[in-house]
């Protein structure tokens, strides 16, 4: 049945890039995404998919049943574009909106769902078991999709979950995954000092805002380091401090916007800790006052082993996968991780980087090579129809 799904998924391609570029063309941000949800919607129904709409927001979810008795198996993808201008100069399919672009990757991840679910619903008297394709919004803005999709039934009845993020740094032809934590935890914080503006001239009868807050900067910089135990991983980093004056005025507040990054709960709430008990006491030492908010972003993703261990044995097979490489844990967020808290399942990257000049994610000019969807759509369909009879 394998070699049945990845002929069908090669005789699509051209389908799926064309469904790719025209998301690509027209983007829409998180929590913005009526037009994609229905371009998802319409395409379920013209097969003849169940195709459920509003889930937790934006979010669509389509069902196909197969045949024979099985497990309930659910895929992700997210839909969701970025405010981001698109800088890519010689393509035909640069986005038509202005400052919104696909610079992640989701309207690859949209595509390869789509023809892989076309092709699960055209096998379907062969298939055992149901197979549920979660379409996600805002992916990219906290508090995200995922979770308002959970708590509208996008899990209920799901024994496990496969998701996969094309990766335009990774080369072409290998699948990265790991057991355990795979991503961070994404939190964001703000902070304001409040001082004593004045002139310029006279410092002396002013409390300097902008000494106080670069104090906190240099002393919350210190936890990483002094706090967190070195065998453990944390990154704290100030992304933004705004003190805006006129050249001879000493500042009265300043504002800073940052982000915390873990893996464990445990050190996350050590560093949420750390930081007020640091800014408390930066604080007390200036004689100012100031308001501290740690907005707790997505959990870790955490990969599950038996099913982690399955999908490196299925990815292994998979035509045009050279490398299934256990991947060191990174940084970035996402919320695939709150499906991981309900069901068993792993997240896995797939190797996307393309020919010539690459660009990040979250970059103007980001692009990816579309035959990774390719591969994606074959990694994931072959994990879906092959668990009944590979997992116990």
């Amino acid at each position: 049945m394998n070699e049945k799904l990845f002929a069908q998924l090669d005789a699509s391609y051209a389908e799926m890039v064309e469904i790719r570029r025209y998301l690509h063309m027209n983007p829409e941000p998180s929590f913005h995404e009526e037009k994609t949800a229905a371009y998802i919607r319409e395409f379920y129904e013209k097969l003849g998919v169940d195709v459920r709409t509003g889930v937790g927001g934006n979010g669509v979810i389509a069902t196909i049943q197969g045949a024979k008795p099985g497990k309930t198996l659910a895929l992700r993808a997210d839909f969701d574009a970025l405010s981001i201008q698109d800088q890519k100069e010689d393509v035909p399919y640069r986005s038509q909106v202005p400052n919104t672009m696909h610079a992640c990757g989701h309207d690859g991840h949209t595509a390869t769902l789509l023809v892989l679910g076309k092709t699960l619903h055209s096998m379907r008297d062969e298939l055992e078991g149901t197979y549920v394709l979660i379409h996600q919004h805002a992916e990219e803005l906290a508090p995200g999709g995922a979770k308002p999709m959970i708590e509208a039934g996008a899990l209920d009845g799901v024994d496990v979950i496969f998701g996969t993020h094309l990766w335009s740094t990774t080369p072409f032809g290998r699948i990265d995954t790991r057991v355990g934590p795979l991503m961070a935890a994404a939190d964001r914080f703000e902070l304001t000092v409040q001082g004593r503006g004045g002139h310029g001239a006279n410092p002396h009868e002013t409390k300097d805002a902008v000494v106080i807050a670069s104090q906190m900067v240099v002393n919350l910089q210190q936890l990483v380091s002094r706090r967190v135990d070195p065998l453990e991983s944390a990154v704290l980093s100030v992304g933004s401090f705004v003190a805006q004056n006129p050249f001879n005025i000493i500042a009265d507040q300043a504002q800073l916007i940052g982000t915390v990054r873990t893996f464990s709960e445990s050190i996350r709430t050590l560093m949420e800790k750390e930081m007020a008990r640091v800014i408390e006491g930066t604080s007390l030492a200036a004689d100012s006052t100031y308001e501290f908010n740690f907005v707790r972003g997505y959990p870790a993703v955490v990969n599950h082993e038996a099913e982690t261990v399955y999908l490196k044995s299925i990815a292994e097979k998979v035509p045009g996968v050279e490398e299934v490489y256990d991947a060191p844990p990174q940084m970035g967020g996402e919320d695939f991780s709150y499906y991981l808290e309900k069901v068993p399942g792993a997240f896995f990257f797939t190797g996307a980087m393309p020919d010539g000049e690459v660009y990040p994610h979250h970059h103007p000019k980001f692009d990816f090579k579309e035959e990774a969807m390719l591969v994606a759509a074959k990694t994931l369909g072959s994990a879906a129809i092959n668990y009944h009879s590979q997992v116990e």
